[in-house]
C-alpha cells in the first residue's frame, strides 16, 4: 500500500512536532468506575496537572455485551469527549488526549466538529487518538460496518485534516466525502489536533508510520515487545520519506503498583510492582524508543471498578499519582 498524501509535516501544517529527549508522562483521567465521578475527574485534573504531569487521557467503550465477562475497566465508563471537556474548563496546561476513539463508530464530520471544539475550549491542548474497533456488538449499536476497517481509515483521516485545514475545502474518496464548504471555528493547532492511531498488527502499525502523527498503544500491548513494535511503526514512517523520529510513540501504561504481575513466561510484566520498578520499567521504555507514557490507574480493579469502594479508590490512586509524579527538578 502506498504512502499517504499528506507529509507530516504539511498535514501538520508546520515544521512537524518537537522531538521528545526524554520519555513524558501523563495520566489517565478518573473516567471509570468508583472513581469517575465530577469531584474527583475535577480534582484529579487539576492535581496531575499541579504536580507535572504533561498530559491527561480518556478512552471510549459504547457497550459491554450481556454475559461478556469483560474486565472491570469497561463496565462503566464516561463519554471520552466530554470527559476531556469537563476536564479543560478546569485546567489550563495539561494536554488533553483520547486514547481511542474508533472511527467506524462515527461520522468524520461530526467528529471532526468535536475534536476542533475541544481544541479551541482547551486553547490547543488537544491530541486525538483513533481505532478501528473490534467488538462485533458495538458496531451493531452504532451502525457500523467491519468490513475494510483498516482500508477506511486512510480516508478517515484525510478527511479529518481536510475540514480543520481552515477555509473551503473539499474532499471525495471512496467511503467518505467532504463537500465544499466550510466548517468553523478551525482549531487551535495549525492543521488540527495530532492524530495518534492505535493498532497492534502489523499492517496498523505500518499504516501509523505512512498517516499519523504517532501511535497509541492498547492495554493489552506486550511492552517485552515494545522495540520491535516501534521498528515497525518509524521504517513505514522512513519508507514514506517521513522523519521517523518525528513519531510520537504514546504507552497507555496499565499500572498495577504494588503488585507484581507474572506473563505466561514467568516475567514480570513491566508497569507493575513497587514504584521504584515502575519507575526503572518508564525509563527502560524510554530507552526503547517511547516518547510518552500515560499512567492509566483506570485499569486497577481497585480504583477502576464500578463496585470499588469509592474512599479507598480515591486514596490509592492520589497516593499512586503523587509517588509516580514527574522529577520537575
Amino acid at each position: 500500500m502506498g504512502c499517504g498524501a499528506l507529509s507530516l509535516a504539511a498535514a501538520r501544517g508546520r515544521a512537524g512536532p518537537i522531538r521528545v529527549s526524554q520519555v513524558e508522562l501523563g495520566f489517565g483521567a478518573p473516567v471509570s468506575g468508583a472513581w469517575a465521578t465530577p469531584e474527583n475527574l475535577s480534582s484529579f485534573a487539576r492535581g496531575a496537572q499541579d504536580a507535572g504531569y504533561r498530559s491527561l487521557w480518556s478512552f471510549q467503550r459504547l457497550l459491554v455485551p450481556a454475559g461478556s465477562g469483560m474486565e472491570p475497566v469497561y463496565r462503566s465508563v464516561l463519554d471520552p469527549m466530554a470527559a476531556l471537556a469537563f476536564a479543560a474548563a478546569v485546567t489550563s496546561r495539561i494536554r488533553l488526549g483520547v486514547a481511542v476513539i474508533n472511527m467506524p463508530f462515527v461520522s468524520p464530520g461530526y467528529l471532526a466538529k468535536q475534536a476542533a471544539t475541544l481544541d479551541v475550549l482547551s486553547e490547543g491542548r488537544h491530541d486525538l487518538g483513533l481505532g478501528i474497533g473490534w467488538m462485533p456488538e458495538e458496531f451493531a449499536l452504532s451502525g457500523a460496518e467491519m468490513a475494510r476497517r483498516g482500508a477506511r481509515s486512510a480516508e478517515y483521516v484525510q478527511a479529518l485534516r481536510t475540514l480543520w485545514a481552515g477555509g473551503d475545502s473539499e474532499f471525495r474518496g471512496d467511503f467518505y466525502q467532504v463537500p465544499a464548504g466550510t466548517q468553523a471555528p478551525p482549531p487551535v493547532q495549525p492543521g488540527g489536533p495530532p492524530v495518534l492511531l492505535g493498532g497492534m498488527a502489523r499492517p496498523a502499525l505500518e499504516r501509523i508510520g505512512r498517516l499519523a502523527d504517532g501511535w497509541v498503544t492498547s492495554s493489552r500491548t506486550d511492552l517485552s515487545r515494545i522495540s520491535e513494535l516501534i521498528a515497525i511503526v518509524r521504517g513505514s514512517a522512513a519508507a514514506c520519506g517521513r522523519d521517523p523520529d518525528l513519531i510520537r510513540i504514546v504507552v497507555r501504561g496499565v499500572v498495577r503498583a504494588g503488585d507484581s504481575m507474572v506473563a505466561p513466561d514467568g516475567q514480570r510484566i513491566r508497569l507493575s510492582g513497587s514504584f521504584d520498578q515502575i519507575r526503572a520499567d518508564s525509563q527502560w521504555l524510554a530507552e526503547q524508543g517511547v516518547t510518552e507514557i500515560f499512567y492509566d490507574l483506570n485499569w486497577d480493579p481497585r480504583i477502576g471498578a464500578p463496585d470499588a469502594d469509592p474512599v479507598t479508590a480515591v486514596a490509592r490512586a492520589t497516593e499512586i499519582m503523587e509517588a509516580l509524579a514527574p522529577d520537575t527538578d
